[in-house]
C-alpha cells in the first residue's frame, strides 16, 4: 500500500490501525532553558515523534509588515505575534485595497514538478493556507473590535471585506489542485476561551459561507482538508464537518474530551491538539500520564481514525515534558487487540 492508499484509508475512517501517534514540536525558548535534556527524547518512541527547534527564530519586539498590508510585532523570542495595526482599518481604505497576489503564495511552477514526481511515486502532497484563513483575516485586517461592532451592527462592508479575503484563497486552493495536491490544511483560530466570539447565527452568516464553497470545491476535486482552530469550537464542529472537514484538529480540554467523541468521533479523523495551558503545565508528571491515557481512551478506536499533536511552550516544567512523551508512547498501543 502507498503512503497516498493509506492515507486515504485513514480520512475514510477505514484504514483500521488503532495505533495513536503524536508529533511533538518543542519551541526554542524551551530548548534555550533545558538544553541537552531534552535530546533523548528524539528517537525515543516509534510512535510520538519528538522536533526540537535549536535555532532562534523571531527576534523578540521585531515589527513587519506582511503581504496583507498588516502590521505585527512580535514581542517573544521566536514565538508568535500579534497584529498591531490593521490596514482597513477605517471602511474608507477598502475601496483601495489591494490583497496579495496568489501566484505569489508560493513558488508555483516547482510545486507543480515536486508534486508530479511526489504523485508518480504514491506519496502523500500537502498544501496550505496562513494561520488567518478567513476569521482570523478579518480580524487581523479590520482589528478585533471593530469586526465584533461590524457583526453587531450588520454593517453591509463586511459582506465585501469578506469576498475579497475569500476570493484570494479560493484562488491560492485552485493553484494547490492544479499543482495535484492531495489535502490542504487551513488554519483559523475561530474560538475564544469558553465560547465562540460571536453568535452561532452570525458565524453562520459571515463565515460558514466561505468554508461551504472552498471546502466544496476541494472535495469536489477529491482533495481532503484538514482544519485547525484553537478555542472553544463545539458548537461549530457539526457544521465544519457538513462543509467539508476531512480531518479536524481541535484543542482537548477547551472543547471537552466527550463533547469531541460525541461530534466528532466516528464521523471524521480526528487529529486532537494536546493540552498546552492546564495539566501539561500546571499538573505533575501522574496527572499529566492519566491525562494522554484518557485522551486515547475517549477517542481512539480499534479502527483507528486518530492522531494527536503536543506544542510545547515556555513555561512547561522539564518533568511533565518527559512524563507526556513516555505517555505518549506508553499508551500508542491501548487500542491494539481491544473491542470497543
Amino acid at each position: 500500500m502507498t503512503g497516498k492508499e493509506h492515507f486515504y484509508k485513514q480520512m475514510a475512517l477505514e484504514d483500521n490501525d488503532p495505533i495513536v501517534r503524536t508529533g511533538v514540536g518543542i519551541a526554542y525558548p524551551v530548548w534555550e532553558q533545558y538544553k541537552e535534556r531534552l535530546n533523548w527524547l528524539e528517537g525515543f518512541s516509534k510512535y510520538a515523534g519528538v522536533g526540537i527547534s535549536r535555532s532562534p527564530g523571531t527576534k523578540p519586539y521585531t515589527e513587519v509588515t506582511n503581504n496583507w498590508g498588516e502590521r505585527w510585532i512580535y514581542p517573544l523570542d521566536s514565538l508568535d505575534g500579534i497584529c498591531i495595526q490593521h490596514p482597513i482599518a477605517s471602511w474608507d481604505e477598502l475601496k483601495n485595497y489591494r490583497p496579495p497576489d496568489p501566484d505569489a503564495f508560493t513558488d508555483w511552477k516547482q510545486t507543480k514538478i515536486n508534486f508530479e514526481k511526489a504523485n508518480e511515486q504514491g506519496n502523500v502532497t500537502y498544501g496550505g493556507t496562513d494561520h488567518g484563513f478567513i476569521f482570523l483575516r478579518l480580524t487581523y485586517l479590520r482589528g478585533y473590535v471593530n469586526l465584533m461592532m461590524d457583526i453587531a451592527e450588520e454593517r453591509p462592508e463586511l459582506f465585501d471585506l469578506i469576498k475579497v479575503v475569500e476570493n484570494y484563497w479560493f484562488e491560492v486552493v485552485k493553484r494547490w489542485i492544479d499543482c495535484g495536491v492531495t489535502t490542504i490544511g487551513f488554519g483559523d483560530d475561530m474560538g475564544a476561551q469558553t465560547a465562540l466570539p460571536i453568535s452561532l447565527d452570525d458565524w453562520r452568516k459571515y463565515i460558514k459561507p466561505s468554508y461551504q464553497r472552498i471546502f466544496k470545491y476541494c472535495r469536489v476535486h477529491g482533495v481532503h482538508t484538514s482544519l485547525h482552530s484553537d478555542g472553544y469550537i463545539v458548537d461549530i464542529i457539526p457544521e465544519l464537518i457538513e462543509c467539508g472537514v476531512s480531518s479536524i484538529n481541535p484543542q482537548d480540554l477547551v472543547n471537552g474530551l466527550d463533547n469531541i467523541k460525541r461530534l466528532a468521533w466516528g464521523k471524521v479523523y480526528i487529529h486532537l491538539d494536546i493540552d498546552r495551558q492546564k495539566i501539561t503545565v500546571f499538573g505533575t508528571p501522574a496527572e499529566v500520564d492519566a491525562h494522554i491515557l484518557n485522551c486515547i481512551k475517549t477517542l481512539g478506536s480499534p479502527k483507528g481514525g486518530m492522531s494527536m499533536v503536543w506544542g510545547v511552550y515556555p513555561g512547561t516544567p522539564i518533568e511533565n515534558i518527559e512524563a507526556c512523551v513516555k505517555a505518549l508512547d506508553k499508551y500508542a498501543t491501548y487500542w491494539v487487540g481491544r473491542e470497543e
